[in-house]
């Protein structure tokens, strides 16, 4: 278990993750910070990993993003150093680099690291012996470990499973991880992935905690406003509430359940004054693992499964609805859109909030429930998840907005 928090004095919050072993418990370092962790991840992270843990004579460091329409960190990656632009994903769990030739001037280049290495066939990571291993590794033509990464968009990411070290400052550096190096992608960055796994990022190098903050965002494409990332303690935890992440073991191998994922206790959903008549079921796995609310940081909108997507979208049109511009449907995933800017039309709802347990809530500015999508439209940032094809719930980062995210691995 874990817990998201939410600030007092600022309007960012925060969630915090650490480990423990088939059980909930409370942290001696942190009385707030919970989680569940299963045997499995622990014991197959000591063997692949042992002695991989951040380098540094202080546990905390501070970098900064950019953010457009996703979290962009850049990230000193190799020997020498090469700064490598990654998105910030707290929904999976490989990192990985652009190493192709078709950027050169970006992409990184192995020839030019002491500390790049190529993993083998018979390599344990690229030949599991635990049962919650989701990568798709196969043996290519030389031996190595290859690699196919799908993600819920349908974008792809394949290449070899490397190991490289990546270096913070001079007194705060990890010893080399497990990470792709991308020969086809169809991205301009790499991934950092963050989730629960055992080959995320945070997980092989054992980063005790690390959060994020992130800012409002503008339309004007050339603005890309700063966001904090910590690795390490909060210097702002002290003033947070905290509301636990839930974990369901039932549901380790339910067929649509990531038990990797940042799992909220979503309640419901207010818009304006109204209360939305979902059943917080809703928010909850199901049987089969489908209805789970999960933080993704590497997500841009909101994705409802329908029975909360049809509230919210009974409610909208009964208040702008004469605005709708209709059949309209953006990037394939969002339909609820409208004639008119996203300020006029949001004067119109109000004020969005996803409650959480304890009585956390998250309110959503009226200035930011649509999005100002160009030509005149503006666009509620909550799509189906089923256009997606993932029947869960998944907080973007368009609603993450002036809101900060702590994690503890």
């Amino acid at each position: 278990m874990a817990t998201i928090t939410t600030t007092t004095t600022t309007t960012c919050f925060t969630v915090f993750f650490v480990f423990f072993i088939f059980f909930c418990t409370i942290s001696s370092a942190d009385k707030y910070s919970l989680t569940y962790l299963p045997l499995s991840h622990r014991s197959a992270a000591s063997r692949i990993h042992s002695g991989s843990h951040l380098q540094s004579s202080s546990s905390n460091h501070k970098l900064s993003f950019k953010y457009s329409m996703a979290l962009i960190v850049s990230l000193p990656i190799g020997t020498p150093p090469q700064a490598q632009q990654m998105v910030l994903d707290t929904g999976s769990q490989l990192s990985w680099i652009q190493c192709h030739n078709k950027t050169p001037t970006t992409s990184f280049d192995p020839s030019l690291s002491s500390s790049f290495s190529i993993l083998p066939c018979n390599h344990p990571i690229c030949k599991p012996r635990v049962p919650d291993f989701t990568l798709p590794t196969t043996c290519d033509q030389n031996r190595l470990c290859h690699y196919s990464y799908f993600y819920a968009d349908g974008t792809l990411a394949e290449g070899n499973l490397v190991r490289e070290k990546i270096t913070f400052s001079r007194s705060q550096s990890t010893p080399p991880v497990a990470l792709g190096c991308a020969t086809a992608s169809e991205d301009a960055q790499g991934i950092l992935g963050m989730n629960l796994g055992r080959l995320s990022f945070a997980s092989q190098a054992r980063i005790s905690k690390f959060s994020y903050c992130t800012p409002t965002r503008y339309n004007n494409a050339k603005i890309k406003p700063t966001g904090a990332f910590y690795l390490g303690q909060n210097p702002y935890s002290k003033t947070f509430k905290y509301i636990d992440i839930l974990t369901f073991p039932g549901s380790q191998h339910s067929p649509n359940f990531d038990p990797f994922a940042y799992t909220v206790s979503m309640e419901g959903i207010r818009i304006g004054a109204k209360r939305l008549n979902i059943s917080s079921s809703v928010f909850r796995p199901d049987a089969g693992g489908s209805g789970q609310t999960m933080i993704d940081s590497g997500t841009e909108y909101t994705y409802l499964v329908n029975e909360a997507y049809d509230k919210i979208r009974q409610e909208i049109i009964r208040i702008a609805g004469s605005r709708l511009k209709k059949g309209y449907v953006y990037r394939e995933s969002l339909d609820l859109c409208f004639n008119g800017n996203s300020m006029e039309i949001g004067r119109l709802i109000g004020n969005m909030v996803f409650e959480f347990g304890k009585g956390v809530e998250v309110v959503i500015g009226k200035e930011r429930v649509l999005d100002d999508v160009g030509r005149g439209i503006s666009c509620l940032g909550i799509g189906r998840s089923e256009r997606l094809g993932v029947p869960s719930n998944i907080i973007g980062n368009f609603h993450q907005q002036n809101h900060g995210w702590n994690l503890i691995s």
